[in-house]
C-alpha cells in the first residue's frame, strides 16, 4: 500500500537495509556483550557468566545515588557485576512509513556504569569494594569512560586506582580521553594521562587523537595539556586534517572565539602547518574564512598561510567568506576581506558582488581593487532599501562612477598593489610614509569612491603629489626590501613619469 503512495528512491531503500543491517549488528553485540570474553579475568581469575537482571528498584537506586538501597541490593561480587538492561529511545529509519520513528530499545549496562556516570562517588566506592569489574563492559563502554565523559573527577580516580586501563576502547572505537569533550573534563584529562593513557591514541575508525578533540571544541587548556605530554600536532586523522584544521572548521559562535584563537596559536607554536589541506581540500584559511572570524584568519595569513589556495569545489578563502558575509556581519567580514586583498588575495570577479549587498565596507574594499567600476546592474538591486537609505553617499558615488576613470591616486594605488602582489602587506607597512598613505594604500574605508580629479579627504594634497609621494615609496621598497633589479626598474619607472632625482 505505502509503496504505491509514496515513491521511493534507490537512495532511500539504500538507507533502509543500511539501517537493518545496522540493527543486526547491534543486536549480535548486545548479545555477545551478555558473555565476558575471556573466561579469565584480567588477574588470571576464572570468571563466571554475569547474571542478567532488570529491576528497576535496582535502577532508581543506583540512578538516585541512594547509597542504602544499594547496600542492600548489591551485595555480593555476582551481584555488582551482574548486566542490567534498560530501555532507550532512539530513532529509526521505517521504510514502511518512509519516515524517522522513535522506538525502544534494550540496552545493557552495570551498575557501576550507571553511579560512575552520574558521579555517585560513595556508591562507586561501594561497588568496587564488593568486587566491580572496573573494565567490565556489558554496554560497550566501561564506567571509565562514563566517568571521563561527564567530568566526574573522584569517580574517575577511583576506578583508576583499582585498575581501570586508561587506554581501554569502546565498541565505538573511543578510549576514555577522547571523550573529554567539555571544560569540566580537564581534571579527567588530566588524571588519565598521568595514569599512562596514551596522549596520541587515535579512534578506530576515523583515527582522531585527543588533540583533535580538544581544539574541535575550543578547549583551550586541554591542548596546552596535551601539548606538554607531547601530542603531536602534525598528526592527521583519516581524512587528512591535523588538530589546526579541526579548530578553524569549529569556531563558528562569538563567544567562543578567544579560546580557538588561543587553540590555534598553540597549535601554529607547536609545529602545525597553516597549509595543510583536509576534507574536501579545505585548509585552515578557507575554514576561518567561511566561519568569518578575523582573528584567526590574520593569525593564519602571518603565518605564511596560501591565501589563493582552492579547495576540491574550486573555491578560494576569499570565496568562503564572501559567500558567508551576510551571516557573519556583526563580526565585521570586510576586515577578513581586506586582509586577504592584502596578502595576495586575487580580484574578485564583478559577479560576486552581489554577495557584498548587505556589506557596504565589503563591497568598497573589492571595488577599490578595480582601476575602473564595473557595471552595476548585476547586483544594485539586491541592496536592501534600509541599507542603501543608510549608505546613501557610498552606492550613489558607486552608480556616478560607472565606467569612468578613477582618480589619479587611486590608479597610482593600484599599480603598486599589483606590483607588490602577496608581499603588500609586509612592505607597504615598512614605508616611511604619512599614515594616511599607509591607510590608503593598505584600503582603509572612506566610504565613497573617489572621481577623476579629486583626492582622498585623508589627505589635504592634490593627485599630483599624491602620485610623487607613492613612486618615491615604490623606489624605497625596491631600494630596501626588494632586489636591485626592481629598485633599478621603478627608478626609470619614476624617472620616465617626470620625477626629480631629488626625491631619489
Amino acid at each position: 500500500m505505502y509503496r504505491d503512495t509514496y515513491a521511493f528512491t534507490s537512495s532511500t531503500l539504500r538507507s533502509s537495509r543500511l539501517q537493518r543491517e545496522l540493527q543486526d549488528l547491534r543486536d549480535e553485540r548486545r548479545a555477545l556483550c551478555r558473555f565476558p570474553r575471556s573466561s579469565q579475568s584480567a588477574f588470571g581469575e576464572p570468571r563466571t557468566r554475569p547474571q542478567l537482571r532488570n529491576d528497576a528498584a535496582a535502577h532508581d537506586a543506583l540512578s538516585s545515588g541512594d547509597l542504602d538501597k544499594i547496600r542492600d541490593i548489591f551485595k555480593s561480587k555476582d551481584s555488582v557485576n551482574a548486566v542490567l538492561e534498560t530501555v532507550s529511545h532512539e530513532l529509526s529509519w521505517s521504510a514502511e512509513l518512509a519516515l524517522w520513528s522513535l522506538i525502544s530499545k534494550p540496552k545493557q549496562t552495570s551498575a557501576l556504569h550507571i553511579t560512575a556516570e552520574r558521579g555517585h562517588t560513595a556508591c562507586v566506592k561501594h561497588l568496587l569494594g564488593h568486587g566491580a569489574d572496573a573494565n567490565a563492559s556489558p554496554g560497550g563502554a566501561t564506567a571509565l569512560h562514563a566517568a571521563c565523559a561527564n567530568g566526574h573527577v573522584e569517580c574517575a580516580q577511583l576506578l583508576l586506582r583499582i585498575g581501570a586501563n586508561p587506554n581501554v576502547i569502546s565498541d565505538e572505537g573511543y578510549a576514555p580521553l577522547h571523550l573529554c569533550t567539555g571544560p569540566q573534563t580537564l581534571l579527567c584529562a588530566k588524571l588519565l594521562l598521568e595514569h599512562g593513557a596514551r596522549v596520541n591514541m587515535q579512534t578506530r575508525d576515523r583515527e582522531i587523537t585527543p588533540l583533535h578533540v580538544a581544539a574541535k571544541h575550543g578547549l583551550d587548556k586541554h591542548v596546552d595539556l596535551y601539548l606538554s605530554y607531547c601530542a603531536f600536532s602534525h598528526k592527521k586523522n583519516r581524512e587528512g586534517e591535523t588538530a589546526l584544521n579541526a579548530a578553524c572548521s569549529y569556531a563558528e559562535k562569538p563567544e567562543a572565539f578567544g579560546r580557538y584563537y588561543r587553540v590555534c596559536e598553540m597549535l601554529i607554536n607547536c609545529g602545525s602547518d597553516v597549509k595543510t589541506a583536509g576534507k574536501k581540500n579545505h585548509t585552515p584559511l578557507h575554514n576561518a574564512c567561511g566561519n568569518g572570524h578575523p582573528g584567526i584568519v590574520d593569525l593564519l595569513l602571518l603565518h605564511g598561510a596560501c591565501v589563493n589556495a582552492k579547495n576540491c569545489a574550486g573555491y578560494t578563502p576569499m570565496d568562503c567568506i564572501l559567500q558567508a558575509v551576510e551571516d557573519h556581519l556583526e563580526h565585521h567580514p570586510e576586515q577578513i576581506v581586506i586582509a586577504l586583498l592584502n596578502h595576495g588575495a586575487a580580484p574578485v570577479d564583478p559577479k560576486t558582488l552581489k554577495q557584498c549587498a548587505m556589506s557596504p565596507w565589503t563591497m568598497e574594499a573589492l571595488l577599490n581593487t578595480y582601476e575602473s567600476i564595473p557595471l552595476c546592474d548585476s547586483w544594485i538591486e539586491a541592496v536592501p532599501l534600509d541599507v542603501w537609505q543608510k549608505h546613501q553617499i557610498f552606492f550613489e558615488s558607486i552608480i556616478h562612477m560607472t565606467n569612468k576613470p578613477r582618480c589619479l591616486q587611486h590608479l597610482a594605488r593600484c599599480t603598486l598593489r599589483n606590483y607588490l602582489g602577496t608581499r603588500c602587506h609586509s612592505v607597504i607597512t615598512q614605508l616611511q610614509i604619512p599614515n594616511s598613505f599607509t591607510e590608503f594604500l593598505l584600503l582603509k574605508f572612506e566610504g565613497y569612491l573617489n572621481p577623476a580629479g579629486r583626492a582622498s579627504q585623508r589627505s589635504a594634497a592634490c593627485d599630483d603629489v599624491a602620485l610623487c609621494v607613492l613612486i618615491v615609496a615604490a623606489v624605497e621598497v625596491g631600494r630596501n626590501l626588494l632586489s636591485r633589479h626592481f629598485a633599478g626598474t621603478r627608478l626609470s619607472a619614476a624617472r620616465e613619469h617626470g620625477v626629480r632625482g631629488q626625491y631619489f
